[in-house]
Protein backbone atom coordinates (compact mmCIF):
# COMPACT_ATOMS: atom_id res chain seq x y z
CA UNK A 1 0.00 0.00 0.00
CA UNK A 2 0.90 3.67 -0.70
CA UNK A 3 0.34 6.38 1.64
CA UNK A 4 0.62 10.16 0.74
CA UNK A 5 0.71 12.75 3.33
CA UNK A 6 0.92 16.65 1.48
CA UNK A 7 2.09 19.96 3.29
CA UNK A 8 2.89 23.22 2.82
CA UNK A 9 -0.46 24.91 1.82
CA UNK A 10 -1.74 28.15 3.07
CA UNK A 11 -2.33 31.67 2.68
CA UNK A 12 -0.64 33.96 0.45
CA UNK A 13 -1.43 37.50 -1.60
CA UNK A 14 -1.40 37.55 -5.25
CA UNK A 15 1.76 37.42 -7.10
CA UNK A 16 3.17 35.23 -3.71
CA UNK A 17 4.85 31.66 -3.84
CA UNK A 18 4.40 28.84 -2.03
CA UNK A 19 5.91 25.11 -2.24
CA UNK A 20 3.97 22.02 -1.21
CA UNK A 21 5.23 18.63 -0.59
CA UNK A 22 4.33 15.39 -0.96
CA UNK A 23 6.04 12.55 1.18
CA UNK A 24 5.40 9.11 0.06
CA UNK A 25 5.73 6.06 2.36
CA UNK A 26 4.60 2.20 1.58
CA UNK A 27 5.57 0.69 -1.24
CA UNK A 28 6.74 3.52 -3.57
CA UNK A 29 8.96 2.75 -6.21
CA UNK A 30 10.89 5.53 -7.53
CA UNK A 31 9.66 4.95 -10.91
CA UNK A 32 5.56 6.06 -10.00
CA UNK A 33 4.69 8.54 -11.81
CA UNK A 34 3.24 11.36 -9.06
CA UNK A 35 1.45 13.94 -10.12
CA UNK A 36 -0.61 17.30 -8.46
CA UNK A 37 -4.29 18.25 -9.19
CA UNK A 38 -6.39 20.80 -7.25
CA UNK A 39 -10.15 21.26 -6.63
CA UNK A 40 -12.20 24.13 -5.79
CA UNK A 41 -15.43 24.49 -4.35
CA UNK A 42 -18.22 23.36 -6.65
CA UNK A 43 -15.95 22.25 -9.44
CA UNK A 44 -14.01 19.20 -11.42
CA UNK A 45 -10.94 17.50 -9.61
CA UNK A 46 -8.32 19.56 -12.07
CA UNK A 47 -4.73 17.84 -13.35
CA UNK A 48 -2.08 20.28 -12.64
CA UNK A 49 1.42 18.95 -12.79
CA UNK A 50 3.08 15.13 -13.61
CA UNK A 51 6.24 13.75 -12.88
CA UNK A 52 7.86 10.67 -14.02
CA UNK A 53 10.41 8.56 -12.09
CA UNK A 54 13.37 9.75 -14.64
CA UNK A 55 11.54 13.37 -14.41
CA UNK A 56 10.19 14.40 -17.08
CA UNK A 57 7.40 16.50 -16.44
CA UNK A 58 3.87 17.48 -18.17
CA UNK A 59 1.91 20.57 -16.67
CA UNK A 60 -1.65 22.12 -17.46
CA UNK A 61 -1.26 25.25 -19.60
CA UNK A 62 -2.73 27.12 -16.82
CA UNK A 63 0.18 27.01 -15.01
CA UNK A 64 2.91 26.76 -17.16
CA UNK A 65 5.87 28.82 -16.09
CA UNK A 66 4.67 29.62 -12.90
CA UNK A 67 4.93 26.28 -10.84
CA UNK A 68 7.43 23.74 -11.57
CA UNK A 69 7.05 19.72 -9.93
CA UNK A 70 10.25 17.64 -8.86
CA UNK A 71 11.00 15.24 -6.90
CA UNK A 72 13.57 13.27 -4.78
CA UNK A 73 13.41 9.75 -5.44
CA UNK A 74 15.75 9.00 -2.14
CA UNK A 75 13.31 11.01 -0.19
CA UNK A 76 10.31 9.74 -2.12
CA UNK A 77 9.06 13.29 -1.71
CA UNK A 78 7.54 15.21 -4.85
CA UNK A 79 7.39 19.07 -4.62
CA UNK A 80 5.22 21.81 -6.01
CA UNK A 81 6.46 24.93 -6.42
CA UNK A 82 4.36 27.87 -7.07
CA UNK A 83 5.03 31.33 -7.82
CA UNK A 84 3.16 34.13 -9.12
CA UNK A 85 0.16 32.78 -7.61
CA UNK A 86 -3.51 34.11 -8.53
CA UNK A 87 -6.58 34.06 -6.78
CA UNK A 88 -8.17 31.11 -9.46
CA UNK A 89 -4.84 28.83 -8.09
CA UNK A 90 -6.91 28.69 -5.08
CA UNK A 91 -8.60 25.15 -4.15
CA UNK A 92 -7.15 21.72 -2.39
CA UNK A 93 -4.18 20.53 -3.49
CA UNK A 94 -3.76 16.48 -4.07
CA UNK A 95 -1.08 14.83 -4.64
CA UNK A 96 -1.15 11.21 -6.42
CA UNK A 97 0.82 8.29 -7.33
CA UNK A 98 0.39 5.67 -10.45
CA UNK A 99 2.61 2.95 -12.05
CA UNK A 100 2.80 3.99 -15.19
CA UNK A 101 3.67 7.54 -17.58
CA UNK A 102 0.44 7.43 -19.61
CA UNK A 103 -2.76 10.41 -19.72
CA UNK A 104 -1.29 11.94 -16.68
CA UNK A 105 -3.85 14.61 -17.16
CA UNK A 106 -6.81 11.89 -15.77
CA UNK A 107 -7.54 11.66 -11.87
CA UNK A 108 -8.90 8.12 -12.53
CA UNK A 109 -5.68 6.83 -14.12
CA UNK A 110 -3.97 7.43 -10.51
CA UNK A 111 -3.89 4.79 -7.83
CA UNK A 112 -3.28 6.60 -4.96
CA UNK A 113 -4.14 10.10 -3.34
CA UNK A 114 -3.04 12.18 -0.77
CA UNK A 115 -6.11 13.98 1.77
CA UNK A 116 -4.73 17.43 0.09
CA UNK A 117 -3.56 20.54 1.82
CA UNK A 118 -5.41 24.30 1.31
CA UNK A 119 -4.46 26.76 -1.07
CA UNK A 120 -5.67 29.95 -0.80
CA UNK A 121 -4.74 32.80 -2.73
CA UNK A 122 -5.74 36.85 -1.95
CA UNK A 123 -6.07 39.26 -3.99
Amino acid sequence: QVQLVESGGGLVQAGGSLRLSCAASGRTPSSFTMGWFRQAPEKEREFVAAISGIGNTYYADSVKGRFTISRDNVKITVYLQMNSLKPEDTAVYYCAAKRYWSENYLPREYNYWGQGTQVTVSS
